[in-house]
């Protein structure tokens, strides 16, 4: 499973650098913007899994990235933890408003904020945090690597166990097979596209090992789908 992957866009060096060293150090990747402008290019290029957002940014103010990110349909579900200096209840309320799904209040401790984080990372990719992921007979167990179908134990290779990891985070979603090899690959891994289709073979027949239908779905052009 590629790293979870956390945006900081904060224009205060200092503060930048910290929130950098932790969330790394927390085993998370991320890449960092000190401003709105140059957030926005960032989403685009390599999209993130969760943005810590400061409110006061020079060009672009956090709340207008937000607001812009929010109603982009691309971005809409990226989870956006909104940091501000300002605690009124007024400002908060804005900040939500617009979009934000969390709210920071500066000073704020390094370890809520990280809280924060791995609980909005829970909701977007929960095999990352090691929860249990269920799809009708399917169960996967992110912290032991056990997969199981209609309680029949199945033997995975871990490039298998990612790409289904990655389908019942998100049943339906269909996914392009770029989409597939930066989440299971990672972006800094060359690998041909047809890699994708051998393993995405490979997965359907130790799902179908013990019988049971194709829960897997090529949707013709466009990648793969669970159900």
């Amino acid at each position: 499973m590629s790293q979870p992957h956390v945006l900081i866009v904060e224009d205060e060096p200092a503060q930048r650098e910290v929130l950098g060293y932790n969330l790394e150090a927390e085993g998370f990747r991320t890449s960092r913007a000190e401003d709105g402008e140059q957030a926005l290019v960032l989403v685009d290029e390599d999209p993130p899994d969760v943005i810590v957002l400061d409110w006061m940014l020079p060009n672009v103010s956090g709340i207008e990235v937000c607001r812009q990110l929010k109603m982009r349909p691309e971005t809409r579900d990226v989870p956006i933890i909104m940091l501000s200096a300002r605690s009124e209840e007024i400002d908060k309320v804005r900040g939500l408003e617009t979009g934000a799904d969390d709210y920071v209040v500066k000073p704020y401790s390094v370890s809520e904020l990280m809280a924060r984080v791995r609980s909005q990372l829970r909701r977007v990719r929960p095999s990352t945090v090691g929860q249990l992921l269920t799809y009708e007979d399917i169960v996967l167990d992110a912290e032991t690597h056990r997969v199981s179908r209609a309680d029949k134990a199945l033997k995975l290779g871990p490039t298998e166990f990612r790409l289904l990891s990655t389908f019942m985070e998100k049943p339906g979603r269909v996914w392009s097979r770029e989409q597939l090899l930066d989440r299971v690959w990672g972006r800094d891994i060359y690998v041909d596209t047809r890699t994708v289709d051998v393993h995405i073979g490979r997965l359907r027949k130790v799902l179908t090992s013990h019988g049971g239908p194709d829960p897997l779905r090529t949707v013709r052009g466009a990648g793969y789908a669970l159900g």
